[in-house]
Formats: C-alpha cells, sequence, structure tokens
C-alpha cells in the first residue's frame, strides 16, 4: 500500500428504525373485548331470565313471588315496576351496544355472501357453518327481542302469572316467543361455544378433544333451554287459555289478600 495515500473513511452504518411503517390501531382488539364481553353478559342474563320465567311451572305464586322481588315488594313493602323498567332499558343499551359491535363482522353486500358460501362450501367445516347459524339468528333477534324489550319497558306492571299469560294468549305474542326461543338459545349458545374457542378457555393438551367437549356441551344446554322454555310457553298458553274470559285482571295470592270482613 503506497504510505502517501489517505485511508477512505468508513461509511455510518445506517441505525435501524425501531418501527417500519405506522403503528397498528389497538382499537379493533378493543372492540372485540368489548363483543365478547357484552356477549357473554347477555347470554348469562338469557339463561338467569329463563330461570326466573320458568317460575311459572311450580305454580303462579312462585311466578308472582319472583316478579314481585324484582319489583322490590319484599324491601319497601310496596311494588315499584319502574325498576323493571330499568333493568330493561339496562339490558336494551347493551343489546343495541352488542349488536353496533357484531354488526363489524357482518357481510356487507352480496358479493361477499357468496364469497362465504363458497368458502363455507369448500371448506365443510361445522364450525364456519354455526358463525353463519350466530348471524342469522342475530340479525333476527335484533328486532323479535326489541319487541318484546319494548312490551317489558312500557308495561312492566303487566308482568305477572296472568298479566304474561295474556300477554302470551290474549294479546297473540306466542308465535313471536316460539321464534324468539328457538333464535336466543341457539344464538347465546353459539356465542359461548366460539368464545370458549377464541379466548382459549378450558383449553387443554389436545385442542381438537376440548373442541369437540365444548361442543357437546353446547349442543346438551341447547337442549336443556329449549326443553324447558318450550315446557314453559305451554303453561303461560294454558293459563292464558283458562284465563281469556277475564283478560286484564292482575293475579294476587290468596295469602296476600286481605281478609273479607263480616257478611252483611
Amino acid at each position: 500500500m503506497n504510505s502517501n495515500s489517505q485511508a477512505v473513511p468508513a461509511m455510518p452504518t445506517a441505525r435501524p428504525h425501531a418501527r417500519v411503517g405506522p403503528r397498528a390501531s389497538r382499537w379493533p382488539a378493543r372492540l372485540d373485548w368489548l363483543q365478547s364481553g357484552s356477549g357473554l353478559l347477555l347470554a348469562l342474563f338469557m339463561w338467569v331470565h329463563m330461570f326466573f320465567v320458568s317460575s311459572i311451572l311450580l305454580g303462579k305464586d312462585a311466578m308472582w313471588i319472583v316478579t314481585k322481588f324484582f319489583e322490590g315488594y319484599f324491601i319497601f313493602g310496596r311494588s315499584f315496576p319502574w325498576l323493571v323498567s330499568m333493568l330493561v332499558a339496562a339490558i336494551f343499551s347493551l343489546l343495541v351496544l352488542h349488536a353496533l359491535l357484531a354488526l363489524r363482522k357482518f357481510p356487507s353486500d352480496q358479493r361477499q355472501v357468496r364469497a362465504f358460501r363458497d368458502h363455507a362450501s369448500a371448506m365443510q367445516h361445522s364450525d364456519t357453518s354455526l358463525w353463519w347459524w350466530q348471524v342469522v339468528t342475530g340479525f333476527a333477534l335484533f328486532f323479535l327481542v326489541s319487541i318484546h324489550l319494548y312490551a317489558m319497558l312500557t308495561r312492566p306492571e303487566s308482568i305477572g302469572p296472568y298479566g304474561s299469560a295474556d300477554r302470551v294468549w290474549s294479546d297473540h305474542f306466542w308465535p313471536l316467543y316460539l321464534v324468539l326461543l328457538f333464535a336466543v338459545e341457539l344464538h347465546g349458545g353459539i356465542g359461548l361455544y366460539r368464545l370458549a374457542v377464541k379466548w382459549g378457555w378450558f383449553a387443554g393438551p389436545n385442542p381438537n378433544a376440548t373442541r369437540k367437549r365444548l361442543k357437546t356441551l353446547k349442543w346438551a344446554l341447547t337442549g336443556f333451554f329449549l326443553v324447558l322454555g318450550l315446557a314453559t310457553l305451554a303453561a303461560y298458553i294454558r293459563i292464558g287459555i283458562e284465563h281469556a274470559p277475564h283478560a286484564g285482571e292482575p293475579y294476587t295470592p290468596a295469602w296476600v289478600q286481605p281478609a273479607a270482613g263480616p257478611a252483611r
């Protein structure tokens, strides 16, 4: 090497960037959490509500006690039906929130629907079919549940052994409730199953075996609540038919009625 030549300085090494491109938004994940949480609350409420409504199977007095409990009768000594309206309003708000969040995942046009059907036909996967049924039942529920909740919101005092039976039979709500029963049980059961799979609840060493057990449990619970719901609806129809000549009269148990005075 020539001693008179000057050393060429090394080019500075480019400093690597810590991040390439814009930062990914966390909102999709947050909205997924909100959708999952609201769906979980609604599904659990659905089951609890079914047990309360099915108290009619234990007798009119049992259903009357459940109704008056939510009206604050056993706390304040008198009924406040507006307490039920407040609860219904909260459930209605949660339903609207859940529906708005779920709309993000719905097919938005015929092209997307056709693409999904082609995909489902090629995959032949049961979970894909369950998702489609969840979309269909969810769409139906937004209208069916809204009718039911509006009636409960505006006429909470009509809830009771006779009032509910009159609504089912004399007011001709029984076809709506029959469709609503199947839609809500299918939608809620599928939703809970998909939540368990999505978030890894009850995950075991064998994912396929876990999914199979969860699906069996899902259908068992759906079958149980469908049988319970059909028996409950049949009980209200029977009471409604018997009470039709006196539709509109409230039910009061004999043990809370004021004692009759001396005959005159």
